[in-house]
C-alpha cells in the first residue's frame, strides 16, 4: 500500500511532468479569480507560475489544513456552510 505522506512533509511538485490528470470545471468568475491570482503573483511578487501550479499548491495547503485541523479546517467549515 502507498504510504500517506503528511501534506506538511510534501515538497511542492513545481515544474515537472505530471502523469495524472483530472478535469475541473470553473465558473467564469472562478477562472477570472485564478487568472488574477496568477497575474498578482507575477506582477506583485515576481513569481512566474502557471494556473496548474497555483491549483496544486492550493490543494496542498487545503489538504494540510484538513489534516491538521480536521473538523475545524477551512475546507470543512466552508463545505458545511453550503
Amino acid at each position: 500500500p502507498r504510504r500517506r505522506v503528511n501534506a506538511f512533509d510534501r515538497a511542492p511538485s513545481g515544474r515537472e511532468k505530471h502523469d495524472e490528470k483530472i478535469t475541473v470545471y470553473l465558473s467564469p468568475d472562478e477562472l477570472y479569480d485564478l487568472d488574477q491570482a496568477r497575474l498578482a503573483l507575477r506582477g506583485d511578487l515576481g513569481l512566474a507560475v502557471d494556473r496548474g501550479r497555483i491549483v496544486r499548491e492550493s490543494l496542498s495547503i487545503i489538504i494540510a489544513d484538513l489534516e491538521a485541523k480536521g473538523d475545524q479546517s477551512i475546507i470543512a467549515r466552508r463545505l458545511r456552510g453550503r
